[in-house]
């Protein structure tokens, strides 16, 4: 059988280590454009800011000037079996050669049917036709866009009665037939594993390091018997733990936080994005020879 540690070794597809960052919410704007932050890079929700102008779009220049960014999309509904919308292609192209991003992200879902966006991240039957189908479909995203795009994981509430393999092994056949790298959700894997009773660990070293471009921290809700991911709450001690897993096994790969509702003062998520340094750099060892902190003089 082959394992993790006896898998022969491949070419390492991810671009380099970005280190620790934050995603961009408006309750923030204010602190952002006042001064420059301790943060290494900020992922922004790219439908906010798909427009022709206006505020947000001018204070998006203004942080870009600043920081990295990242564009991390909610409505590409890559699992759909309707067509890709070329418009929303189109203007997410646009706004990426605007602000030259890190890379592109979006999720591996489907979030809407006929034409109709429900505004929810829904997942899709594990079989060999939705790899294909879902392939298929990042290709021609990546087609468009002339770059690879980033997959990520979302969180389950319920199976499907066909899923003929386990979500990690559907996950890596997609990246490898797409050739597409990966968004890995350390706090989604850890609410679908409560959910369904697989091992969280197993998740993460069933993936291919080699493309695992970045990874999200989050809050969820505990409901007694599951977990909803609500990004509302800090990241809870066991999600840290499983990240200090996920840094052993995949070495050094960019992080942030999500925070969408309850947000607190900035302040309070730059403290808590320490905690997460702090965690990688327990985990890493020698491989954690990364940027600290930043000083504000750094990034100004």
């Amino acid at each position: 059988m082959t394992t993790p540690s006896t898998r022969p070794a491949r070419p390492d597809l991810r671009q380099p280590f970005c280190g620790f960052g934050l995603g961009l919410r408006p309750t923030h704007y204010r602190d952002f454009q006042a001064a420059a932050q301790p943060v290494d890079w900020l992922e922004v929700i790219s439908e906010n800011y798909m427009v022709q102008g206006g505020k947000p779009l001018a204070m998006l220049d203004t942080v870009r000037d600043r920081y990295p960014v990242v564009m991390h999309g909610v409505s590409m509904s890559l699992g759909s079996v309707g067509e890709l919308d070329g418009d929303y292609l189109a203007r997410l192209k646009a706004l990426a050669r605007r602000i030259d991003p890190l890379w592109i992200s979006d999720h591996l879902c489907w979030t809407g049917v006929h034409g109709v966006n429900l505004h929810d991240l829904f997942p899709l039957p594990y079989t060999g036709e939705a790899v294909r189908h879902v392939a298929s479909r990042i290709r021609r995203v990546q087609d468009t866009l002339e770059r690879r795009i980033v997959i990520e994981n979302v969180s389950s509430y319920l199976s499907y009665a066909d899923s003929a393999m386990p979500e990690w092994e559907f996950i890596t056949a997609i990246s490898e037939e797409a050739d597409c790298l990966l968004l890995l959700d350390v706090n989604n894997i850890h609410v679908s594993s409560v959910n369904h009773g697989f091992d969280a660990r197993a998740f993460i070293d069933g993936v291919p390091g080699h493309r695992v471009q970045q990874i999200h921290l989050a809050g969820h809700s505990d409901m007694g018997d599951h977990l909803i991911d609500t990004h509302d709450e800090p990241i809870a001690d066991a999600v840290f733990d499983l990240y200090g897993y996920a840094c052993r096994r995949l070495g050094a790969v960019s992080t942030m936080i999500e925070r969408d509702e309850d947000i607190p003062p900035l302040a309070v998520l730059v403290d808590e994005l320490d905690r997460v340094r702090a965690v990688a750099r327990r985990n890493l060892g020698e491989a954690g020879r990364f940027p600290p902190r930043p000083s504000l003089e750094a990034t100004a």
